[in-house]
């Protein structure tokens, strides 16, 4: 087992000039602690029992770390203004007679990652993650057997872009000895190679397997925007999954919110009790209120609003509080599109209804005609994007585009997308997006918020209030002033949400996307298996959602297949439809396509359970 490690810390930090002059990079901080101090924590945890520090640009602060840490051992770079990294390992060979553990200063990182190479067996290691999408990676080419070929921070330097190097190795001596000699007849040419050169310089020799952690959480801190993102979403996901809180039991919810969520959410909430009009929660709201614009627009020009309440109080708000005396123009074409004239209704609001099937794409040509021969001025424009009842997905890119060639100001209730499928609202027009935290956000239900434009919201402050609580322009403005919304908030439930931003940032909306569509494919294979149907045609899915025609069996009922599911761990949920047999599955939130796998082998238990079997499949033999 190894048991010692190496960190490279001679560099000057130069991109982060103001903060390393008088301090090394190695000794930033997130926390109470440097972030070298933090590593050197973790290593030793790990079993590592000598850890020499590389050092060169203030080599004596590192020096200090010596007197609290006796397994130190520093060795200066006295060259370090004119050499790379590679000369800071060279000089540390008369110190290292065994395999070790490789590391940079500047990282920030979860303990499974020393853990993990700790316990591999292969000699020479290199730790890969996922792409972090940090605008500084270093990417990694892999053959076939998990062996490096190539590392590049250019993409086209490589034939394929296979994972991102974390800055931590596991290095046997033999290809310590093999990089020092590398090094050694290139440093003439090349006084400045770093560490990484000398790897792919050796990999023909010495295979060098990748390891890839897709999920591992890490960031280097080489900037100011580094920096930025380590404090606001690395560090703290770091700490909530580093405080080894133990499982929380596991319900796989099929429903379409709220949806399964991590333990990390599920803990955020274990806080100290706090008054919301402090400060400090403020900063905790503004933080909120400022990533969950950035998931759709640019702050500068759109902002959030913030309420306690399921999503259609959000709904609700806009409606209430944007409309005039001209017309709005809601399309019903699913459940959710029948509560917003059911809202508007109820405001007395001048509303035109445009009906459309609930599973089959809107006819544009066709809603552009109703709104050119409208006999009142519409102003605005309502739209479900992903209808819940049946996971249709409506084009809201081409109705924007529609809303744009009449002035017409588009609000979208994007419960059911929002941080799942990208939407960008400056492209698509849209005025205001109204969404919650509970279901691709993967929070707790809760929270619901209203994404405005700001100047589109301005123009709204004469308009006579109809509510109080719900009236977005005063939410907005009390919030501009003092970072609190008017009327006490789910104060534990915003901690969550919190976190679940975090989470979604590192996962990034498109890769949680992917995740949803690869466990929605799974059902799809499995319904069609099982000789059922859906009511949307993929083309036309959200992949979100998925409304299944009942079987046609007198055995069947939605309710004894909803609690044998429940007993299982499993929650789904009924159909919406009038006149439409259906039950429906959402493929949202922390689940799996293993997850999905389990739920179409249970469904095709329940089936043989009741005796159903369509005639053109077969489940176990039973025709």
């Amino acid at each position: 087992m190894v048991k010692t490690a190496v960190i490279l810390a001679g560099g000057m930090g130069t991109r982060l000039r103001e903060k390393t002059e008088n301090l090394p990079k190695g000794f930033l901080k997130l926390d109470d602690k440097p972030i070298i101090e933090q590593s050197i924590l973790k290593l030793l945890e790990s079993g590592i029992e000598t850890i020499i520090i590389g050092t060169g640009h203030l080599s004596e602060v590192y020096e200090q770390l010596t007197t609290k840490f006796p397994q130190i051992h520093c060795v200066r770079n006295d060259k370090y203004r004119t050499t790379g990294s590679m000369y800071t390992l060279y000089n540390v060979r008369g110190h290292v007679s065994e395999d070790f553990l490789l590391l940079e200063s500047d990282l920030i990182y979860e303990k499974q990652a020393l853990d993990r190479l700790v316990q591999q067996k292969k000699p020479d290691v290199i730790l890969a993650s996922g792409f972090t999408n940090s605008n500084d990676e270093v990417f990694l080419e892999i053959d076939e057997n998990q062996h490096l070929v190539n590392m590049s921070k250019n993409r086209h330097d490589l034939k394929s872009i296979d994972a991102e190097l974390t800055g931590i190795s596991k290095i046997s001596h033999q290809a310590f000895l093999a990089m020092c000699d590398y090094a050694q007849s290139s440093f003439k040419e090349n006084p400045l190679l770093d560490y990484e050169s000398a790897l792919i310089g050796i990999s023909k020799q010495i295979k060098l397997y990748v390891d890839k952690l897709d999920h591992l959480i890490w960031c280097e801190i080489d900037n100011e925007v580094h920096l930025l993102r380590a404090k606001q979403f690395i560090y703290p996901m770091i700490k909530m999954k580093e405080k080894n809180f133990p499982s929380v039991k596991r319900n796989i919810l099929l429903n379409p919110g709220p949806a399964t969520t991590t333990d990390t959410v599920k803990y955020a909430q274990v806080v100290p009790d706090i008054c919301p009009r402090e400060e400090e929660f403020g900063e905790v709201m503004e933080m909120i209120s400022t990533e969950l614009t950035k998931l759709v627009a640019d702050p500068t020009n759109y902002t959030a609003v913030l309420f306690g309440g399921s999503g259609t109080a959000a709904v609700e708000s806009i409606l209430s509080s944007v409309i005039g005396d001209e017309a709005v123009l809601i399309i019903n074409n699913g459940s959710y599109g029948k509560r917003m004239c059911q809202i508007a209704e109820i405001y007395r609001l001048n509303y035109l209804e445009y009906k459309s099937s609930s599973h089959e794409e809107i006819d544009l040509i066709a809603l552009e005609d109703y709104i050119q021969k409208a006999t009142m001025k519409i102003s605005h424009l309502c739209v479900v994007h992903n209808e819940t009842t049946t996971g249709l997905l409506n084009d809201i890119g081409k109705i924007g585009r529609i809303c744009g060639i009449y002035d017409i100001q588009l609000i979208v209730d994007a419960m059911s997308s929002f941080a799942a499928i990208p939407i960008d609202m400056e492209q698509m027009n849209i005025s205001y997006l109204a969404a919650s935290s509970n279901k691709n956000l993967q929070g707790m239900a809760g929270v619901s918020f209203v994404i405005a434009n700001t100047a589109d919201l301005g123009q709204t402050q004469h308009l006579k209030p109809r509510n109080m609580y719900l009236h977005l322009y005063s939410q907005y403005r009390h919030f501009l002033k003092t970072k609190q919304m008017r009327f006490t908030p789910p104060v534990q439930t915003l901690y969550a949400l919190k976190q679940a931003i975090i989470e979604v940032i590192i996962e990034g909306v498109e890769k949680r996307y992917e995740r949803y569509t690869k466990t929605w494919e799974v059902l799809m294979k499995g319904i069609e298996r099982l000789g059922l149907s859906h009511l949307v045609k993929k083309e036309d899915h959200s992949r979100i959602i998925t409304a299944i025609v009942e079987p046609d069996n007198p055995s069947y009922r939605f309710e004894d297949m909803h609690d044998y599911f429940y007993s299982q761990g499993f929650t789904i949920y009924p159909g919406k439809l009038e006149g439409q047999n259906t039950f429906r599955v959402a493929n949202i939130g922390e689940i799996t396509c293993n997850d999905m796998e389990k739920f179409i082998d249970l469904l095709e238990h329940y089936f043989i359970k009741i005796g159903y079997c369509p005639e053109r499949n077969e489940i176990n033999g039973i025709s």
